[in-house]
């Protein structure tokens, strides 16, 4: 399944999209910047050039097993003629390319792998060219940046099912109801929440009534880091039968300590 995104470049919308881990960029929003109003005739154009189909060619060869270099040969002895014409599709069906992927309807185009489409963007406008790689490089490392905070948004999750399970285990006595048990859950949840954020879930949402999802959801990659770290170390708290109360005030310490090396000195202080 394909995933798609936007970049701006030079006040232009150039729709992105990944499928099966190779990112694609519309070179028909690219060719606006030389025709607006017929940008699939720019394609085409670019595309019937001897030095573009044997790029192509060449790409094809590198990248994929199932390229019909048997059809490219007779079409790239053709191309630079007067006569000749190429368009995405007519590339796609002879050739069994995948470096050009055609789409219709909304959010539709000519969709090009990275690296053709710089050089289709090289060919439009040098500069053009310029500015697309770097933006197109700033998403990869916001793509990057959210990959990491999901990763880590998992690994706490994670790593909460064993600080449950402490808790189930030396926290919670037998014949509870699940009303009761549920108290007990959050009321440890928020013994994380205030050491690690200094607030409960309630304030949070109390402090926050325009934001969806909790206090977890917003947090930093690094602070992330540190409530995992968090959750295994109250639940061996748990098990050696430390009071909640020392629990919280151990675990702010160690909070401090961990976001000090994670991101410097300074901004927390210790709970009263």
């Amino acid at each position: 399944m394909a995933k798609k995104s936007e970049i701006t470049v030079k006040d232009v919308t150039i729709k992105t999209m990944a499928v099966n881990g190779i990112d694609y960029i519309c070179i028909t929003d690219i060719a606006r910047q030389k025709n607006a109003v017929e940008p699939k005739d720019v394609v085409k154009n670019w595309m019937r050039q001897k030095n573009t189909l044997e790029y192509l060619g060449l790409w094809e060869r590198l990248n994929n097993p199932n390229f019909k270099g048997g059809e490219f040969d007779p079409l790239w002895a053709e191309a630079g003629s007067n006569s000749f014409t190429m368009s995405p599709s007519r590339w796609v069906e002879l050739t069994s390319a995948i470096g050009i992927i055609t789409k219709s309807g909304a959010g539709g185009g000519t969709y090009a792998q990275r690296d053709i489409a710089f050089k289709f963007a090289n060919w439009v406008s040098v500069e053009f060219e310029l500015y697309l790689v770097k933006e197109f490089q700033r998403l990869k490392a916001e793509e990057q940046k959210m990959l990491g905070w999901t990763a880590k948004r998992e690994l706490s999750k994670i790593n909460y099912r064993i600080h449950t399970d402490a808790i189930k285990s030396h926290l919670i006595p037998e014949e509870i109801t699940a009303a009761q048990a549920s108290v007990i859950y959050a009321e440890e949840a928020d013994v994380l929440n205030v050491a690690m954020f200094g607030m409960t879930a309630k304030q949070w949402r109390e402090a926050n009534p325009n934001l969806k999802g909790n206090i977890r959801d917003y947090a930093t990659i690094n602070e992330l880091i540190c409530l995992s770290n968090m959750e295994n170390i109250n639940a061996v708290l748990i098990n050696d039968g430390m009071p909640q109360g020392e629990r919280l005030v151990r675990l702010n310490q160690i909070a401090i300590q961990q976001m000090q090396v994670l991101e410097g000195n300074g901004g927390r202080k210790l709970l009263k």
